[in-house]
């Protein structure tokens, strides 16, 4: 007996939904190891952290769209810190290998990924708290109410990868970006302030990363583990779309999203993260350099 066409049409666009969302996440993930070469293991942790500003902020307004701004703000402004405090004078020691750089910067951001996790559970706790939807209205999807927020939540996930398109595309300190992206030295070398473009690349990202938190805490709810989900999936979504390719790992997100959200059509959804395990292995095998990064001429 074969799987009825409404269930898959279903499944779907609840793929298309959690792929835009993780898209979120994995765009600021890719955006920083494409700049500054950093594997940030605790871009999770800043998922973790943005909902649970938000859910501060929206206890404290009662407005969830001031929470989601609020969050994403203040985290931005924590990952500059962060990157200031920590990554750069590891970026910077001249002493070290480029490899000797990678590793201490893995172990690095590992360390801050566990800091951050218990710093959260003891700053809220051990219980889950749910984001009350902005969006409460539902609407006949054969036969299930689908929310409106769920549909709402990948519209606005578009449309922040969308900004940060053309910001990178068209604004002047977007193409700084790119030229750093493509040939550090020599952007250096043209008077571009890399380093300070490092420090704004890592805090859009642990914006975007905390913007995701925020649109994903009333689907889930939120706890000091949600990070560990997040970091595992982004990583997973940046190695099969392309190392530092950012439309890549858009695309990857979806495409990761939508396998995931078949194979729960037969297993369930626990067991369906397994095929991304294989989706992931299957890249590294035949296609290491990515999925969606252009095969060279």
């Amino acid at each position: 007996m074969g799987i009825p066409l409404e269930q898959i049409l279903i499944q779907t666009i609840n793929g298309l939904v959690n792929g835009m969302i993780l898209a979120l996440v994995a765009s600021g993930l890719t955006l920083i190891f494409g700049i500054m070469d950093v594997v940030n293991f605790a871009h999770g942790e800043l998922v973790m952290l943005g909902a649970f500003t938000a859910a501060t902020t929206l206890a404290t307004t009662g407005n969830f769209w001031l929470a989601l701004v609020v969050a994403t703000l203040v985290i931005a402004v924590f990952g500059a810190l962060l990157q200031v405090t920590t990554l750069r004078p590891l970026l910077g020691s001249g002493s070290r290998t480029p490899q000797e750089v990678a590793l201490t910067t893995i172990l690095a951001t590992f360390g801050i990924s566990l800091v951050l996790q218990k710093y959260a559970l003891w700053q809220w706790g051990p219980s889950a708290r749910k984001l009350q939807e902005p969006i409460t209205g539902q609407f006949t999807l054969f036969y299930l109410q689908y929310p409106w927020y769920r549909i709402a939540t990948a519209v606005l996930s578009a449309a922040i990868i969308g900004a940060l398109y053309l910001f990178l595309k068209y604004g002047k300190y977007g193409i700084w970006i790119r030229a750093a992206i493509q040939d550090r030295v020599m952007a250096q070398a043209m008077g571009i302030p890399v380093p300070l473009l490092h420090t704004a690349v890592f805090a859009i990202g642990a914006g975007m990363a905390a913007a995701s938190g925020v649109l994903f805490g009333p689907l889930a709810g939120v706890t000091q583990t949600i990070g560990a989900d997040f970091t595992l999936r982004a990583f997973i979504v940046v190695v099969v779309g392309g190392m530092g390719n950012l439309g890549g790992s858009i695309l990857a997100s979806i495409f990761i999203s939508l396998l995931e959200a078949y194979a729960s059509l037969i297993v369930s959804p626990a067991q369906a993260v397994i095929f991304s395990f294989v989706a992931l292995i299957l890249t590294l095998l035949f296609r290491p350099t990515g999925l969606f990064v252009p095969t060279p001429k």
